[in-house]
């Protein structure tokens, strides 16, 4: 089944179910309010959920309404905890490739991880507000899942039990701020502002044989001001899964439910399938050439993220945003 949230109804929006070709919906507050309160409950909610999904697929569903993505909120408009890894080591071999540096061992058995802001998402059709371009703003394209509750110290496998939602991310990074908070030692703060949400989160047994391993296998396709920019490979070059990123995330903690969970920027080796963000992008033409020659986003551009079936379907819907300034 496919879920969202109305931008009604208050700070966490109003829960909807959505069709399989992103059409049509219908609220489900017969069930839960909002997606917040179908998590929390989610053993009792779920099937309730999915009978809904079943009627609206089958056109049967009472009080089903034509769907305007602009009428979306982000599926969680607020969420507990979201915790951002950094899974597609290719983009971290490159970046350190191009500083000189060294890759430790270790990044290759213990994840990268950070603890990112999650008292707000932005919508999918949003815009990305910034104060100021000298900020270096850049998208990320990323897939996450949403769990219910996880024990603390869950191994992988009862991890994988917990994932309950699969959607995608555009972690907006400013990469010109990046540098000096990291030299602090400290992590990100300043240089990670709101990010925005798929208009839809699915179910994982919605994307059939597309999810394998805990890893989705369909290429994240970006645009840049209209113009195609990459198609990276989910299920490829992933070196942790999602069982392996929820777990690491659980292992001193339990997680709560509503917990947001990101793969990081999705990155291959093969790097002619373009890029998932512009640092990646900027990487490569450095390796390549000395220098990068592509810039950072500017006010009025605009990008567009999304992920299709084989058959050309969207799966959860388009990220589609245009970068605003600040009005003071």
């Amino acid at each position: 089944m496919k879920l969202g949230s109305l931008k009604e109804g208050g700070r966490d929006g109003t829960l909807v179910v959505v069709s399989r070709d992103l059409a049509r919906a219908v609220k489900a507050t017969g069930v839960a309010p909002t997606l917040q309160a179908a998590l929390d409950d989610w053993s009792n909610a779920a099937p309730r959920l999915n009978a809904l999904s079943d009627a609206l697929n089958a056109d049967t569903a009472e009080g089903a309404f034509a769907l305007d993505m602009a009428q979306l909120a982000a599926p969680l408009p607020r969420a507990y905890e979201f915790v951002d890894g950094s899974a597609y080591l290719p983009h971290v071999e490159r970046v350190r490739k191009a500083r000189g540096a060294e890759v430790p061992a270790s990044f290759y058995t213990d994840p990268l991880m950070y603890q990112a802001t999650s008292a707000g998402f932005l919508g999918p059709r949003d815009p990305v507000v910034v104060p100021s371009e000298d900020y270096g703003i850049d998208l990320e394209a990323e897939v996450v899942v949403v769990t219910d509750d996880v024990p603390m110290a869950a191994a992988p496998a009862e991890a994988a039990e917990h994932i309950q939602l699969v959607g995608l991310i555009n972690d907006v990074s400013l990469r010109g701020l990046i540098p000096g908070e990291l030299a602090k030692g400290f992590g990100f703060l300043q240089s990670k502002p709101r990010s925005a949400l798929s208009p839809v989160f699915v179910t994982p047994d919605e994307l059939g044989a597309n999810w394998q391993s805990e890893k989705l296998h369909l290429p994240m396709r970006t645009w840049l001001n209209g113009a195609w920019f990459g198609e990276a490979e989910c299920g490829v070059d992933m070196q942790f899964s999602f069982a392996e990123l929820v777990a690491h995330a659980a292992k001193t903690r339990p997680l709560t439910a509503g917990t947001i969970v990101g793969s990081g920027t999705i990155a291959n080796q093969d790097t002619s399938k373009g890029a998932s963000c512009l640092a990646e992008q900027r990487t490569v033409e450095t390796l390549r050439d000395g220098k990068p020659s592509t810039p950072f986003m500017k006010f009025g551009d605009t990008l567009r993220i999304e992920v299709t079936d084989p058959q050309g379907a969207s799966i959860f819907g388009a990220i589609e945003q245009r970068i605003a300034p600040l009005a003071r």
